[in-house]
């Protein structure tokens, strides 16, 4: 696979990295886990050049570290390991079909306690990207992030990363520590960071990591209707997977079939193509505990859209409904 550096000042990636949270969490919870398949997913991976691979206390809760540090055992030289801090399990049942309800914590203590668990899970001394979550609006970001850096100062992490942030919190976290990614969830029916995040990234040489690039699996083609959704899922609880929204953003995935078709490509590896499109620092972290959907994606690092691809995936319309 080719790869690129996360910014311009962050470790050597493959293009296309592997988000881990849906083996352990959110994702057809009443489906029982095969870690088996898990594990032979993360070292196909691995083999096919995968190597930014991203984990967070919070998935689980501490399942998915504990099942990457596993996964990892004897590899982890060869990955670029990515976790997160600043979210919790609030009430593991509380929500509409037994879906988990998460806080925010972003005070210090928990940030210097949190990341020495998330290396014993880890089974490692260090993470490569150290990420915050989400912004705890009860503690200013750079408190939070300056026990993040201690991290760095400590070895404990190598680089620090942002998730779901504004430019001004990301100027407001760099006048503590350099901000080497954020992540945002990014991608042909989630466009908001096409604004101002991905322009302030692009200037200051931040990378940019999309989390649901294949819009939670509808780009990839994977739902028509809201019943196909597993009953403990995450995504029914989202505006638009609800029936009405879904079949009006059908027309956003009509689009994205009608370029894979023309350019003998699946209409995942269309969606992950258009946001390599966006920058040589945008990589993006499809989710998957299937070998299939993996090899899948991966082969969007060869795709090359032209402009005519790219001027039709551009006009799709805005998807009905909010993200949350």
């Amino acid at each position: 696979m080719r790869t690129t550096t996360l910014g311009t000042h962050g470790p050597q990636v493959g293009v296309i990295g592997l988000g881990a949270m849906g083996m352990s969490f959110m994702y057809d919870m009443a489906a029982p886990r095969d870690e088996a398949t898990s594990v032979s997913v993360i070292h196909q991976a691995l083999d096919l050049g995968v190597t930014l691979i991203d984990t967070a206390d919070v998935y689980g809760p501490h399942t998915n570290e504990e099942l990457l540090g596993r996964a990892l055992t004897g590899h982890r030289d060869r990955a670029v390991l990515a976790t997160k801090v600043g979210r919790v399990v609030a009430d593991p049942t509380g929500a509409p079909g037994n879906l988990p309800v998460i806080a925010g914590n972003g005070r210090p203590e928990h940030v210097r306690a949190a990341i020495d668990a998330s290396l014993r899970r880890l089974g490692t001394d260090h993470v490569d990207l150290y990420q915050l979550h989400r912004v705890d609006p009860e503690v200013p970001i750079e408190e939070t992030w300056g026990a993040m850096a201690e991290a760095v100062a400590a070895g404990k992490a190598r680089y620090l990363g942002l998730s779901e942030v504004t430019v001004e919190q990301i100027r407001r976290a760099r006048t503590v520590h350099p901000v080497t990614t954020v992540q945002s969830e990014f991608s042909l029916w989630t466009r908001d960071v096409q604004a101002e995040v991905l322009p302030y990234c692009e200037r200051h040489g931040i990378g940019l990591l999309p989390y649901s690039p294949l819009g939670r699996g509808f780009l990839a083609g994977r739902f028509t209707s809201f019943d196909e959704l597993p009953h403990h899922d995450h995504r029914r609880r989202l505006p638009r997977f609800q029936q009405d929204n879904l079949r009006a953003n059908l027309a956003i995935a009509a689009t994205v079939r009608q370029v894979a078709d023309r350019i003998d490509a699946t209409p995942a590896q269309v969606a992950l193509a258009w946001l390599l499109a966006q920058g040589p620092h945008v990589v993006p972290i499809p989710g998957t505990k299937t070998p299939k959907y993996l090899a899948d994606n991966a082969g969007a690092a060869h795709v090359r859209l032209s402009a005519a691809d790219l001027a039709d995936l551009d006009a799709v319309p805005a998807p009905v409904g909010a993200r949350y």
